[in-house]
């Protein structure tokens, strides 16, 4: 037991390690460094500075004199989860500042930690603690996507999104991307595929009306809105949307480009698309969700009446330290 407690208290200094060295990636050391600091709530030092003085940390500053930033990738807060936060800010206090940068005079806007300022809020707070840096828009635009992707889980067409907006505004590419937010690139790949799909199809994912692997079906057909109205009204899972796609005269799935392969690497695909062709596609319908949640590659191997195997592959050791915390249940 006490090993485990132990594997716990690394796993946290671990997400701030791993936090760390995404933005270092993405931003460089100097904006990481930012996030950082409000990420582990170092420097909110009660003795010191005067509240709002640019640069440095402050105590607390009024609630009313914050703002929303209007590039915060996340546009819908989960209700209930905010009432929670609420409740514990009522009794233990806001024990994180919100990261916040001046944008006139009394005004500040919140570069991280919108979730915490709408639930002081609720918790009717007058002051919240916070940490007052000079930041471009650019640097704010990116920390936020990135504090928000990393450490709140988005829906999956706000994440796409999100992901967009790096690759759009600031040149990053998927690669840089997924190593910044420690997502495989498959995964960031995929979600900003998702963006394909018309409007109504975008917000059935946005509001859960579908799963990432109705969405991932609905791609490949060729008017995605029309069978989405079937796939809602008769329940379909995503092994039945499939076929319902196929029998429309779409594909399944979107088709990758081909890239040119070695003969090993073209022997070793085919040996993988042999296996997947064994799998029901309720196996490869979970491998596809279980995929979505963790960002990362998943298999399993199933033996019918014999139990199996998951696979989750990794290529860092902060995806491992993110896995980890995710199946001992301490957060994200």
């Amino acid at each position: 037991m006490a090993k485990k407690s132990g594997r716990s208290t690394d796993a946290s200094r671990g997400s701030r390690v791993g936090l760390g060295r995404g933005l270092d990636a993405l931003l460089g050391d100097a904006s990481a460094a930012i996030l950082k600091d409000e990420t582990s709530g170092q420097g909110v030092d009660k003795a010191k500075t005067s509240p709002g003085q640019p640069g440095r940390p402050s105590a607390t500053l009024p609630i009313e004199l914050l703002h929303a930033n209007p590039d915060q990738p996340r546009r819908y807060f989960n209700e209930d989860a905010l009432a929670e936060l609420a409740a514990s800010i009522r009794v233990r206090g806001m024990l994180q500042p919100i990261l916040v940068r001046p944008t006139g005079a009394n005004a500040y806007e919140i570069v991280a930690g919108e979730r915490r300022w709408r639930a002081a809020q609720r918790a009717q707070l007058h002051e919240v603690p916070v940490i007052v840096r000079e930041l471009t828009d650019e640097e704010a635009a990116e920390i936020a996507l990135i504090e928000n992707v990393q450490r709140v889980d988005l829906n999956a067409i706000e994440e796409a999104l999100a992901y967009q907006r790096l690759s759009d505004h600031y040149g990053r590419t998927q690669e840089q991307i997924a190593k910044a937010v420690g997502k495989s690139r498959s995964h960031v790949a995929n979600i900003m595929r998702l963006l394909a799909l018309p409007q109504k199809s975008l917000d059935a994912v946005r509001t859960n009306e579908i799963t990432m692997g109705h969405a991932r079906a609905l791609l490949g057909a060729p008017d995605p809105d029309a069978l989405l109205d079937i796939v809602l009204s008769r329940e379909l899972s995503v092994r039945d949307t499939e076929r319902l796609v196929q029998s429309s005269g779409g594909t399944s799935r979107p088709r990758a480009k081909a890239s040119p392969v070695t003969e090993d690497a073209a022997s070793t695909t085919a040996q993988k698309a042999g296996a997947a062709r064994l799998k029901d596609a309720d196996t490869r319908a979970l491998e596809t969700d279980l995929a979505a949640a963790l960002g990362l590659s998943v298999s399993i191997d199933h033996e019918r009446g014999k139990g199996g195997v998951i696979h989750i592959s990794y290529l860092t050791l902060d995806q491992l330290d993110d896995v980890t915390r995710r199946l001992m249940g301490t957060g994200v």
